[in-house]
């Protein structure tokens, strides 16, 4: 399974953006897939997630009524619809596939939003 993030950038403080991750490769094999953000200096942390049977969404405090997940099947692409940014949004934002049993997990190389004041 490979993933890879696009869509990032430069936004003003109660902006909006959307970004994409496209997924390829044995899509059975996904548990779930997750956006995550790393901002310098800072551990990378989870911000929200969907499982592949069911589509539960979980979404961290820190974005929760602000950021969105959504998918789209035919184009096996998630994305993440982020609205009222905040400079503390400002981070690389990456995505993950979670794999079934022990065939670990898949990232792509992430990309950076910057949010202005």
């Amino acid at each position: 399974v490979q993933v890879a993030e696009s869509g990032g950038g430069l936004v003003q403080t109660g902006g909006s953006l959307t970004l994409s991750c496209a997924v390829s490769g044995r899509i059975s094999s996904i548990l779930f897939k997750a956006w995550y953000r790393q901002s310098p200096g800072l551990q990378r942390t989870l911000i929200a997630t969907i499982e592949t049977h069911g589509g539960k969404i979980n979404y961290a405090d820190s974005v929760k009524g602000r950021f969105t997940l959504y998918e789209d099947n035919a184009k096996n692409t998630m994305y993440l619809q982020m609205n009222s940014l905040k400079p503390e949004d400002t981070a690389v934002y990456f995505c993950m596939a979670k794999l079934w049993g022990s065939q670990g997990d898949s990232w792509g190389q992430g990309t950076q939003v910057t949010v202005s004041l």
